[in-house]
């Protein structure tokens, strides 16, 4: 069977299967869930050929190893390739590997074992699989308003690896209490993210050498955590290791710390990317994690109540958007939902894109009927539509 590109992931396609009673099925289920998810801190979105094949491992149909068989030669047999921009292929084979490697026991608390991981995720992906950087990055960030987090210096990467590994194993949880566990849990994996020894792929290594590492202590998660909020995820790392004091802003764990909550306890603290901007921050501004939502202020409604909510519209038009499309849409909304106007320019600025791209997602935003053009403010503006 061909299959010509992605599926839907408005929802978890393996969300049944972690209810199972069947504990095989289940622990399935959350694995695969979990490496689908963990595409989406870049933008990407794997196959429905993806999905069939993972389905057929969670019902014991095919083993893990047959499944990654299956999808290497689909790729190596395709007549024709996927586009570069939906990196449809990375997604797949990635999700396949992380399966792999969250379905092993087996786990090294160390450097090599971050970087190993690193190697085998992104093995004939990216030429430097494995490999630390040897150059400075900077990435222009949604949630810091275009602004970037300060990544490790290339000439002291893996010194400063070391140290925070040796920092962590020298560390004791004995006599601290669950919140405190996890406020010291999201302060260490804030800071080995932070360091992003690779030149790309260190969200969804870090997530996986996480995932493995709680296990250690004791943590087993089988929830759709980061199926449904990978992107939250990445966010909150930013979050974490950014600091403006001329704009009143500090580095802040709170936002992973309701993360972790999630993920470890089984809470339900409600996860919006829109209360992490830092934009949106007021001095009065705190999160408080013994209730349900994060107050960012009382000058602004619930978008998810008074406003649109851009990606069920989408939904309903049952357009067959990329991820990446659909969180760049979203942005523009947490933006430009108050019925201000925007044109290309602010697009290119707002999501740093060049204009062919910016072009594509306002064509994308029309074709959804989720926005409509304007007059009387300039050539080529457009205004997000209400209900």
């Amino acid at each position: 069977m061909i299959y010509s590109g992605e599926m839907n992931m408005d929802k978890d396609p393996f969300k049944e299967y972690l209810r199972e009673s069947e504990p095989n099925k289940a622990t399935k289920g959350y694995v695969w869930s979990t490496a689908v998810g963990l595409q989406a801190v870049d933008g990407l979105k794997p196959s429905q050929y993806l999905i069939d094949t993972a389905i057929q491992n969670i019902e014991g149909k095919i083993t893990l190893k047959e499944a990654q068989s299956l999808i290497e030669s689909y790729y190596n047999e395709r007549p024709v390739r996927v586009s570069d921009n939906e990196r449809t292929e990375e997604a797949d084979k990635v999700s396949s590997r992380i399966a792999e490697l969250l379905s092993e026991a087996a786990f090294s608390f160390s450097p090599n074992e971050y970087i190993a991981i690193h190697r085998k995720l992104f093995r004939g992906i990216y030429k430097h699989a494995g490999k630390i950087r040897d150059y400075n990055i900077t990435k222009k960030e949604w949630v810091l308003d275009g602004a970037t987090v300060i990544y490790g210096s290339a000439s002291e990467l893996r010194a400063t690896l070391e140290y925070d590994f040796s920092q962590e194993k020298a560390f004791s949880y004995k006599g601290l209490s669950i919140e405190e566990s996890i406020h010291h849990l999201a302060l260490f994996v804030s800071r080995l993210w932070q360091i992003h020894i690779f030149g790309e792929g260190n969200t969804r290594t870090t997530a996986v050498f996480f995932i493995k590492y709680l296990r250690t202590l004791g943590f087993f998660a089988t929830n759709d955590i980061f199926a449904e909020n990978a992107w939250y995820f990445r966010n909150a790392l930013v979050r974490a290791n950014y600091t403006n004091l001329q704009k009143g802003i500090h580095e802040t764990t709170e936002y992973l710390e309701l993360f972790l909550r999630n993920m470890l306890l089984n809470e339900h603290n409600e996860l919006h990317n829109r209360n992490m901007h830092i934009s949106g921050l007021l001095k009065d501004t705190k999160v408080d994690i013994g209730t349900s939502k994060v107050d960012i202020g009382t000058q602004k409604m619930d978008i998810e109540t008074s406003k649109v909510d851009i990606e069920t519209r989408l939904a309903e038009k049952t357009l067959n958007f990329s991820t990446k499309t659909i969180m760049h849409i979203r942005v523009l909304y947490e933006k430009f939902g108050d019925c201000q106007f925007f044109g290309r320019g602010e697009v290119m600025e707002l999501l740093g894109l060049k204009s062919s791209g910016a072009s594509k997602i306002i064509s994308n935003m029309v074709q959804a009927d989720v926005i409509e053009p304007v007059s009387g403010h300039g050539k080529g503006k457009y205004k997000f539509k209400e209900l």
